[in-house]
């Protein structure tokens, strides 16, 4: 397995990670009465961009004869 389709299920993990993590700061926040953390990052779209840009690398990987 190429190193772009092995790091494909990593970024989901690592990107359903933060998702939960920022998920469960803003919970916590509005139950204690404060306004709601604003992500630097949204962890939803960073997965999906980098997700995108491994898959088109591996894309091209397999497709030009394994460079």
């Amino acid at each position: 397995m190429c190193v772009f389709c092995a790091a494909v299920p990593a970024a989901l993990a690592l990107g359903a990670s933060a998702r939960a993590k920022q998920k469960q700061a803003q919970g916590t926040a509005e139950t204690q009465g404060e306004s709601r953390p604003k992500a630097v990052i949204p962890a939803g779209p960073a997965t999906a961009i980098v997700v995108t840009g491994l898959v088109i690398s591996s894309i091209i990987y397999h497709t030009h004869g394994n460079l």
